[in-house]
């Protein structure tokens, strides 16, 4: 018996992607098929109510709003435009598609989630995939610049930093600089939650301005699958700045159990 018509044909006849002869013969071929035209009829109708739940306006809307916020990331916005999400606009056959995409979506999802998760939430941003990690942009007039590590910076520069979990759940972001001081960025108060946000390249609340101290800020970043107790981690840190030849590359003094890395910015006048 011959094969009946892949999924992937179906979807591109509900799409009418394909060019008018063959999605005649498609859909010849579908008639003569036991069951086939009643396949079709299941998908176009899942599709109808999947774009019912998921008008494409509000897809579109909610696509707009969360690629305005991925702005703020300069090289997540490349990486989006190079994947063809940047600017999207949604018409109707392309919210059709992104129906189709997220019917058939596995259940199974990254994170635990009491409902399943909706299609605007598998649009939120291009996934960073790796190891957890900092990712620092200065704030000026323009577009936020995103810095490399060893970048030059000075006082008065406005750094917003983010992380990337790497699949981490908790984590505690501290910096030391070459006059040995050490500040908390990550959660903002001792007492606060280490919990790690959802997505990639979380922002920070608050902004950072850098002050005159000399040589170097190094940004460190530790991380953990259970919660951390803060004032540990600012304690090592501490320890570490009260060793200037060191506080540049060692890492802090914790358990091999915790994740870390750092980013370091070279500090000039």
């Amino acid at each position: 018996m011959a094969p009946g018509t892949p999924d992937w044909l179906l979807e591109r006849i509900i799409l009418g992607e394909l060019p008018s002869a063959p999605l005649a013969a498609a859909r010849a071929r579908l008639e003569r098929e036991p069951g086939g035209a009643a396949r079709l009829a299941r998908l176009e109708a899942d599709a109808r109510r999947t774009l019912e739940r998921h008008p494409p306006a509000a897809v579109a809307a909610e696509v707009a709003r969360r690629d305005h916020r991925a702005r703020v990331l300069a090289e997540a916005t490349r990486r989006a435009e190079s994947q063809g999400w940047h600017g999207l606009s949604l018409s109707v056959p392309v919210a059709a598609s992104l129906a189709l995409l997220f019917m058939s979506a596995p259940e199974e999802q990254p994170e635990p989630s009491a409902s399943p998760v909706p299609l605007v939430v598998m649009l939120d941003t291009v996934r960073i995939k790796g190891p957890p990690r900092l990712r620092v942009h200065r704030q000026g007039a323009g577009e936020p610049e995103l810095l490399d590590e060893q970048a030059r910076a000075r006082r008065g520069d406005v750094l917003q930093l983010s992380y990337v979990s790497g699949g981490r759940r908790h984590g505690v972001v501290v910096s030391v600089d070459g006059r040995g001081a050490v500040t908390l960025h990550h959660p903002a108060t001792l007492a606060g939650s280490t919990e790690l946000g959802p997505g990639d390249a979380v922002p920070l609340a608050h902004a950072y301005e850098l002050d005159d101290a000399p040589d170097f800020e190094r940004f460190l970043f530790v991380t953990s699958d259970g919660p951390l107790d803060v004032s540990t981690v600012l304690e090592a840190a501490r320890v570490l700045a009260r060793q200037p030849s060191e506080a540049r590359t060692r890492s802090l003094p914790l358990p091999d159990t915790l994740g870390q890395t750092s980013f370091t910015l070279e500090k000039v006048r």
